[in-house]
């Protein structure tokens, strides 16, 4: 790891242009991380950087921003922890809150299909190189392979994310306790892992991607309500404090709080809300700065973001410095090995539906697999793909190729 110290100024400066070019969701997110504080500047190494992942995973909150935070405290302690974290958080909130006043005052949000088009392919082989590079450290023993497999098959059999990392970290303690008998304890506790994790997520997975569905398919009645700055933080600070999953999980919660109980959306509204926080760059919480200026203006932006993404710090202050502390515990470090392997295995899941969604014609598949062999063969910096991903996607739409 790289022992000069990283100024604040570094840090602020990396997370500001990672939060303005951060594009593809969390597994992008810290795909691109990655690239950054391991392979260019070495300030993390591969283990460490699996260890802040697996600890992100384990609290409430969203994943990458909290990793972003994890990697400010690495480096600068509590000053890096606040100003890592915010940089992040900032651009996302700037871009979300624009597109919230836009919607305002004209009544639509723009598209940006044709920026995606280019964007996600070189995206996915961001993905696919961190992966690439990770595995060999997580997976590093057939248990731990095994492991990832088991917990990889619990999420595409719709798992709930927390189930299956904790019970990832269960099962690398007791194989690290077996010692040799560990591969045959192993092999007797992996085909309940998958149905465990299905078990206790189906209610929560299945009922966010209803939840989705419903609202896609749900009416477009404006919603007329006058709600303070301090109501929106205060509800907000809720979701934040107890959100485990996905954006699908996300959408479910802001349902059932602004549109069910409070009333403040109708279903149309949220649906743009979502879809704002999708097409920017940076976290997807950032729904949240949207929701809050359709409904209270700039404050009401200002205190909802606040709202969802102080609990992230909170929690990441709590559990930062207990990181050294649990790797250095035997069982400790197994269940951080069983968590991390994990991780990876749901970040893997992840990719393949982003490919779907990446790879829709020749063209983005070229753009795929030349973005990989650049971050292969060259040390080039990611957001220099990014830009030449939307560059590309901007003359695709000029020749009517993306729309």
């Amino acid at each position: 790891m790289n022992g000069q110290e990283t100024t604040l100024r570094e840090l602020a400066l990396l997370f500001l242009r990672l939060g303005a070019t951060a594009f593809g969701g969390p597994a992008a997110h810290i795909a691109l991380m990655r690239d950054e504080v391991v392979r260019r500047r070495s300030w993390l190494t591969e283990e460490r950087f699996l260890d802040l992942l697996g600890a992100a995973n384990l609290i409430p909150g969203p994943n990458s921003t909290e990793l972003a935070i994890h990697v400010g405290f690495e480096r600068r302690r509590w000053a890096g922890l606040a100003v890592a974290g915010v940089c992040f958080i900032a651009p996302a909130m700037l871009m979300t809150g624009a597109l919230g006043w836009a919607y305002v005052r004209f009544g639509a949000r723009p598209r940006a299909a044709w920026l995606l088009w280019g964007v996600k392919p070189v995206i996915l082989a961001v993905v696919v190189q961190a992966l690439w590079k990770l595995a060999p450290t997580a997976a590093r023993t057939w248990s731990l392979r095994a492991l990832g497999v088991a917990a990889a098959l619990g999420c595409a059999l719709g798992g709930h994310e927390l189930v299956i990392l904790l019970a990832a970290g269960v099962v690398a303690v007791a194989v690290q306790r077996l010692g040799s008998g560990g591969a045959a304890a192993l092999a007797q506790a992996m085909p309940a892992l998958p149905d465990a994790a299905v078990r206790e997520g189906a209610r929560g997975t299945s009922g966010a991607t209803a939840t989705a569905a419903a609202a896609t398919l749900a009416g477009a009645g404006a919603a007329s309500v006058t709600v303070s700055a301090s109501a929106l933080f205060w509800v907000f600070l809720k979701i934040g404090s107890v959100l485990f999953g996905s954006g699908y999980v996300l959408l479910a919660f802001l349902r059932t709080n602004l549109v069910e109980r409070l009333h403040w959306l109708s279903e149309a509204q949220l649906i743009d809300a979502v879809a704002a926080g999708q097409i920017t760059p940076g976290p997807v919480f950032t729904t949240a700065t949207f929701v809050g200026y359709v409904l209270a203006g700039p404050s009401g932006a200002l205190a909802a973001t606040a709202g969802i993404f102080l609990p992230a710090f909170v929690f990441v202050a709590l559990s930062g410095p207990l990181v050294p502390k649990l790797r250095a515990s035997r069982a400790a470090g197994a269940f951080l090995d069983g968590v991390n392997v994990a991780s990876l295995a749901l970040m893997a899941v992840v990719t393949v539906q982003l490919g779907r969604a990446a790879i829709v014609d020749a063209w983005t598949g070229a753009l795929a697999l030349g973005a990989a062999v650049v971050l292969l063969r060259f040390k080039v910096s990611s957001t220099w793909l990014i830009a030449a991903g939307a560059a590309m996607g901007l003359g695709a739409h000029a020749a009517g190729l993306a729309r």
